[in-house]
């Protein structure tokens, strides 16, 4: 969220910001619901749903990065922090799933 306060006040970036804003909060959101969930089968699908707002924020991320609309280093690091917990994510959904990943 702080990056988004950052950003250029152009008509890109806020499109950009706005859809990253929404699948970053996502992540978290759904892992509240994982939590709360009352099944298996529930827990892993909000894991994955918490997974593909991940990997779509990684894309955002990216076109941030591209376009040079943002600090590089900060993106650098985000996009370095979001593909460590889709890693993560992915580990989990494997496990709870029964297929541990070698």
């Amino acid at each position: 969220m702080k990056l988004i306060e950052f950003l250029p006040k152009n008509q890109t970036c806020k499109i950009i910001s706005n859809q990253l804003l929404r699948s970053a909060t996502s992540i978290g959101a759904n892992l509240i619901e994982a939590q709360a969930s009352g099944s298996k089968k529930d827990f892993a699908n909000f894991l994955n749903y918490s997974l593909k707002s991940a990997n779509e924020s990684k894309f955002w991320l990216g076109l941030l990065r591209d376009s040079g609309q943002a600090n590089q280093d900060k993106i650098e690091y985000l996009l370095k922090e979001t593909n460590e917990i889709s890693n993560i994510l992915a580990s989990s959904i494997l496990t709870i799933r029964g297929r541990r990943k070698f």
